[in-house]
């Protein structure tokens, strides 16, 4: 049952609740009154609260879903296929499979976790990085690289007018961005292991598919985003 008692506050609440150590939420609350309910505020500053979860619905709708839907098929593509051939079919099929479901359950949890452990000051720069590093990591695996599908498909006009001039531009615009937002070491440790990624997913893809296809540029994203989310608080530390 909601708790009667009440909590005296200014016009705008600012609370940052601490949990281990590290802010885990940071929340402008309107209090008409100088009152709010305490579990409505306790709710709201829960560091397992709305925020996270908002952040990873809004991203998913910006995207239509279309990149959980690319990771989704492709894990059912390596966990079902034994050749190029079948995992392309495999990921044709629009039902997803339990491998595909769990993949996909599991990376909704680990954004979840990186979206907690991002420390306070980084929190805004990464949350405007992460997205231009997701899209310059498919730019870069897409580049010179073939279509999968004989057939042809929605990445096919892609990766057709896709050229060496994308993958420069989107990579000043992620190099500044970064600079900007975390500082030059940061930026640069952020680079050399996205690239490096960038190089295990493209050889993967010829490897396993025999080229890219739209499912697996939005696996990517997924892949780096979670990456880059994950490994910012040991970036941070080592400023």
């Amino acid at each position: 049952m909601p708790s009667a008692r009440r909590i005296d506050v200014c016009q705008t609440w600012v609370l940052r609740p601490r949990c281990r150590g590290i802010d885990t939420a940071l929340i402008v609350l309107p209090a008409p009154g100088g009152e709010v309910p305490e579990s409505y505020a306790l709710a709201l500053t829960d560091p397992l609260g709305p925020v996270p979860v908002a952040l990873i619905v809004l991203l998913v709708l910006m995207t239509r879903g279309l990149h959980q839907d690319g990771l989704a098929d492709t894990v059912d593509g390596l966990a079902g296929g034994r050749t190029a051939a079948d995992r392309l079919r495999i990921m044709r099929d629009p039902s997803v499979g339990a491998l595909g479901a769990t993949g996909l359950f599991l990376s909704l949890l680990l954004r979840y976790a990186g979206l907690l452990a991002l420390p306070q000051p980084v929190r805004l720069p990464v949350l405007l990085c992460m997205p231009a590093l997701g899209r310059w990591a498919m730019v870069s695996v897409a580049w010179a690289s073939p279509y999968a599908r004989s057939e042809g498909g929605l990445a096919a006009a892609f990766l057709t007018h896709l050229s060496w001039q994308h993958v420069l531009l989107s990579s000043l615009v992620l190099a500044c961005a970064l600079m900007a937002g975390m500082g030059v070491i940061a930026a640069t440790a952020t680079i050399a292991s996205g690239a490096l990624v960038v190089v295990v997913v493209r050889r993967g893809c010829r490897a396993w598919f025999g080229g890219v296809t739209g499912d697996l540029l939005g696996a990517t994203n997924e892949l780096i985003e979670i990456l880059f989310l994950l490994l910012i608080p040991v970036l941070v530390m080592a400023r």
